[in-house]
Order: structure tokens, then sequence, then C-alpha cells
């Protein structure tokens, strides 16, 4: 269950105040290897996340899905050992991502990126630094064409990388992520994260998350988020 500041569809054809601050937001992540040691110890991986936004108790409009954002993912693993100062060195990734919202102009939204993922240790905390370049899109000539960029300006709101940290303690995990375009006019992003356990097989979640690209559609609009719900599983 999410509660969400900005209440905007980012269609023009839509009513704002139709919107209701109270959503359902779920997400549904699959990763399987395509084949082991295809290089030494090196493996090809196959993942997708969808994320979705559920105006569950908007009975007016007959509870739409306001957003659904789908991320397919074909990347390559490599363990390492490498100890760097106090970095215990885990896992490095590299490969190529692609994420759109399945919508028709002017609503569509996607983008492809390729990135690397370096993942470490230090002490009791997990760390993550993932960044990325985004593959350049032809410039459309009307903004009614299917064709080329949906949306230029992207990245001063996405960022170029993204940073996670996680300390586990006893069952109990918090979680932070800061996502940054290293720009003087910065546009990232900041989410924490706290699950705990609630049974053998679920965990409880509490989020919040303040900034701009927590989901497509309103990528360019700064939202605060507060959510409570289940995992299946945490980062850890």
């Amino acid at each position: 269950y999410s509660y969400w500041s900005n209440r905007q569809w980012n269609d023009p054809t839509k009513n704002d105040s139709d919107l209701q601050p109270t959503e359902v937001k779920f997400q549904l992540s699959l990763k399987a290897p395509i084949k082991e040691k295809i290089v030494d110890d090196i493996t090809l991986w196959m993942a997708f996340t969808g994320t979705f936004y559920w105006q569950a108790y908007n009975s007016e409009l007959s509870a739409p899905f306001r957003e659904a954002n789908y991320e397919p993912e074909l990347f390559i693993t490599k363990p390492i050992d490498w100890q760097i100062g106090p970095l215990d060195s885990e896992l490095l990734a590299i490969g190529f991502n692609h994420e759109s919202n399945g919508q028709d102009v002017p609503v569509s939204r996607s983008w492809n990126r390729v990135f690397m993922n370096y993942v470490f240790k230090t002490g009791d905390y997990y760390w993550s630094f993932k960044p990325w370049y985004r593959i350049p899109e032809d410039k459309k000539d009307d903004p009614t064409d299917t064709r080329g960029d949906d949306n230029p300006d992207i990245e001063k709101y996405m960022g170029n990388f993204e940073l996670e940290v996680a300390h586990p303690f006893g069952n109990h995990v918090i979680e932070l992520m800061l996502r940054n375009n290293l720009r003087s006019d910065n546009k990232g992003a900041g989410r924490i994260n706290y699950s705990f356990p609630l049974s053998k097989r679920f965990k409880g979640l509490v989020q919040v998350f303040s900034g701009y690209g927590d989901s497509l559609i309103n990528y360019d609009d700064y939202e605060n988020r507060y959510s409570f719900g289940i995992l299946l599983t945490d980062s850890l």
C-alpha cells in the first residue's frame, strides 16, 4: 500500500483530480541463468522486473492500473575477490537493460542502457554501485511520431548511477538507495527500505521514497511516497 504526493496522470486526456493518493504498488522480479561458465566462472543471465501502480480503491474510475513498467535485462556476472582497501569485492556484472511502460504516444516512456554493477562489502554493510550509459535515440520529428525518443531528458531525472547499501541486524534489514546525475541542478532520488520478519515465508516492508523517477510516466515529477507491505525476499 502506498501514499504518493504527486497524483498526476501525465496524460492530457485525463483529469488528475480523479486520482487517489493511496494506491497499491507491487513488483515482480525474476532471474535465471542462461548459460553457466561461458568463460571460466562467467555466467550469462536473463532477468525481468515488472512494477505496477494500481488505483485499487478508486471505485469512481473502476480501479484502473495507473502505470506499469517493464524492465527486461541481459547480463553477465563474474565472482571477484579483489581487496581494495577496506572493500571486499564480491561480484561484477555487465549488461543491457530496457525499460518501458508499454503505452502509446503521448504517454509512451522508454529507454535503453548498458550498465555495470560492482558488488562489495565493508564489514556488515553490503554495497552495490551501478553506473550506466543511456543508448542514444533519434530525435522525434513530431511529438505524435511513434518513432524516436519519447523522453530525451530522462537522464536528467533518473541519473546515471545508483548506489545501494544494505545492513542486516538479526532478521531485520535496512537498505538505502541513492540515484544521482552528478549535475549542479541535481534531480536524483533517495529511498529507504526497512524489512522485518512476519513469518517463516514473509517479511514486512516499510519504504520511503523521495525524488524523481519512481515510475516512468512521472519520471520528471518530484514525488514523495510512503509505503508498507509484504516481501517474499529482500536484497540479502
